[in-house]
């Protein structure tokens, strides 16, 4: 009888528990026990399966439950399973004999009895469809792409590929679908790049910012707990670089978050940071982190609700203009579904919608505090027009925008192959004389 390898049996492990606690399956890989001792290799496998199953989870559900009799009798676990061996067989470079025998061994950890109806389903979903995607993989090449070429290829839902195709032109979607189910590239800040050395480290095009080749145990070297590496996208480090060119004296950070961003943002310039988020929670996790950074000091971490800026019973150190509010905003994420790869599969053109409508509501709000001659910076990581550009124009065409003018281009990244993830950045001015130099 084959061995069940390791990694594959880790991989199933965290899917099974995502599923049951509706977790996130990289916050769940991080901390699992079954990751625990597994060689870098073995682990870099293992979180490829239990992303890539998440990640293409409605497509792979899909071709499984079309190929059996009576898909409401698959068990939880065994569907698990079926998820994993079936993305293994169908994206990965594994041998189509190898990723079957290992599939059933997977069905059989969990269901015995399973293995026969496995290991028959999964020889015809390679047979049938492992062609069709390697014939889907040469079109993306050749020619323009129909959109059920794009969702062989990444697994996405068909509507947000027609969405992005329309709104950014078939060779953005075609980017992106390529690189939805590969691994995406690490990238980080840091001051001390000899920190970096067995991380293999490569410059970028902004000063302390490095691409990682072999990121390996970078979370277990304690050189992120410390603060003194900061892992975040390359898109979002040039955002964080954009804001302190800038050089404002104060700012306003609207959507902290963990407090990535605000990390980034207080080495790279000597403002005083005021940094506001809704949920408690998250204020709590970014205050640790400055604290821990040496940071705690330059920033003001606050749990409010940016929706009342402009109230009068603000707290003190919100009843004020800064130099440069920057709106983080919540979004549907659609640059990043590399790394968070649930939206793929619970994303809806209707929460679109409403998260454009938050979006302006949120940013109008934020905009009552930038002072004259102020900066009032948006950010997304979302590669949608509607969360996007629109949002910038339904603002300056609004009673609060108009006293903004944009500044200069606006951003806006694509996910490509081993390269950064799709993010958006609009810069307003706010008409006046700033009060220094009054």
């Amino acid at each position: 009888m084959t061995k069940l390898a390791a990694a594959r049996r880790a991989a199933l492990a965290a899917l099974s528990d995502a599923r049951r606690r509706s977790g996130r399956i990289r916050d769940i890989i991080r901390t699992h026990r079954a990751f625990q001792g597994l060689s870098a290799v073995d682990r870099a496998l293992a979180t490829r399966l239990a992303v890539g199953a998440v990640s293409a989870l409605n497509l792979l559900d899909e071709l499984i439950t079309e190929r059996v009799r009576r898909p409401s009798s698959l068990e939880p676990r065994v569907k698990d399973a079926l998820r994993i061996a079936a993305f293994e067989l169908l994206y990965l470079e594994t041998p189509q004999e190898v990723a079957v025998s290992q599939g059933v061994e997977l069905v059989r950890s969990v269901a015995p009895r399973a293995t026969a109806l496995a290991n028959a389903l999964l020889r015809r979903i390679g047979s049938e469809l492992r062609p069709q995607i390697d014939a889907a993989r040469d079109a993306l090449i050749a020619r323009a792409a129909r959109p059920d070429e794009l969702r062989l290829v990444s697994g996405l839902p068909l509507w947000l590929l027609d969405r992005i195709s329309h709104d950014r032109g078939a060779a953005a979607a075609a980017s992106l679908a390529q690189a939805n189910l590969e691994p995406a590239p690490v990238y980080v800040f840091a001051e001390d790049p000899a920190s970096l050395e067995r991380f293999s480290p490569l410059p970028t095009d902004l000063d302390a910012t490095f691409e990682l080749q072999a990121p390996g145990d970078l979370f277990d070297s304690g050189l992120v707990q410390s603060g003194a590496v900061v892992v975040s996208d390359l898109s979002a480090h040039r955002i964080c670089a954009l804001i302190a060119a800038h050089a404002p004296a104060s700012i306003l950070e609207v959507g902290q978050g963990s407090g990535t961003k605000t990390l980034i943002i207080a080495r790279r310039c000597d403002a005083e940071i005021t940094a506001i988020d809704l949920l408690g929670s998250k204020v709590a996790v970014a205050r640790e982190r400055l604290d821990r950074a040496g940071l705690g000091n330059r920033v003001a971490s606050l749990s409010f609700d940016a929706m009342r800026l402009g109230e009068k019973d603000v707290p003190p150190e919100l009843d004020r203009l800064f130099d440069l509010v920057f709106v983080d905003a919540p979004c549907s994420g659609t640059g990043t579904m590399r790394r968070h790869p649930e939206i793929a599969s619970t994303l809806t053109s209707e929460a679109v919608s409403e998260l454009a409508r938050l979006q302006l509501e949120l940013l109008s709000a934020s905009s009552i505090r930038v002072a004259p001659g102020g900066k009032l910076i948006y950010s997304t990581c979302s590669v949608l027009i509607q969360e996007n550009e629109a949002v910038i124009d339904a603002f300056l065409a609004s009673c609060a925008g108009a006293d903004f003018v944009r500044t200069g281009t606006d951003l806006q990244s694509f996910p490509a192959p081993s390269a950064p993830d799709g993010h958006y950045c609009a810069v307003l001015t706010k008409r006046g004389v700033p009060f220094r130099a009054r």
